[in-house]
């Protein structure tokens, strides 16, 4: 499974948002510049995010986005599902009519626990995991 740009980019984003929690909004360009991410195509994910509800807007000249609800109470599970989709690792875990092999495949259960696995991490850690994470890389590399 390998996850794409948009999620990854889309990760990235939300985590400046989520270290910048009590600081006030944040810009498009100036999260594109710390992330080396194009206005854009951040516009467009910062949009999505919206839309899905994590992230909200301020208008005004000292406007910009800011995180909808705390950090800890946003799950990586609920930014992957908006940016990637449903954790999927192959198509039969939910679909018994995408193979034919569906009730006697061997396989099946080694991807359902793939899956599982996969769904977990990203239930059981929050925005906040990743801003003290972040805070705590920060530190390591302060000389």
């Amino acid at each position: 499974m390998k996850i794409s740009t948009r999620t990854r980019y889309g990760m990235q984003a939300i985590l400046e948002l989520a270290l910048a929690y009590n600081s006030g909004p944040l810009q498009i360009k100036v999260i594109a510049e710390r992330q080396k991410i194009s206005n854009k195509y951040l516009e467009q994910l910062v949009g999505i995010i919206k839309t899905a509800g994590l992230v909200r807007s301020l208008r005004g000249p000292r406007g910009g986005y800011v995180l909808a609800k705390p950090p800890q109470d946003i799950k990586l599970s609920e930014i992957f599902r908006v940016l990637e989709g449903p954790v999927l690792t192959v198509e039969c875990v939910e679909d018994e009519h995408a193979c034919p092999s569906y009730a006697d495949c061997v396989t099946r259960q080694l991807w359902i626990e793939v899956n599982d696995a996969i769904l977990s991490v990203l239930t059981g850690k929050t925005l906040a995991d990743l801003v003290e994470l972040a805070e705590k890389e920060k530190l390591n590399y302060q000389i």
